[in-house]
């Protein structure tokens, strides 16, 4: 397994808790936290872009 460097869990009001975490060789996962084990993996600036766009409101229609 990757040697992965979990960030503190981000928790909205009343719903699941997410885990963001990168490793030395420059890739990103994104889980559910307490469940790690079952993570998204990407590059770093996948998640930036991720990120990005959703402060933008491009998935605000998901909602």
């Amino acid at each position: 397994m990757a040697d992965i460097r979990w960030e503190e869990p981000f928790c909205a009001e009343g719903s699941n808790c997410f885990r963001i975490g990168t490793d030395p060789e420059g890739n990103a996962y994104l889980a559910i936290a307490g469940q790690e084990e079952n993570h998204l993996k990407d590059t770093r600036e996948a998640l930036r872009t991720l990120i990005t766009d959703i402060k933008a409101g491009k998935a605000d229609h998901l909602l």
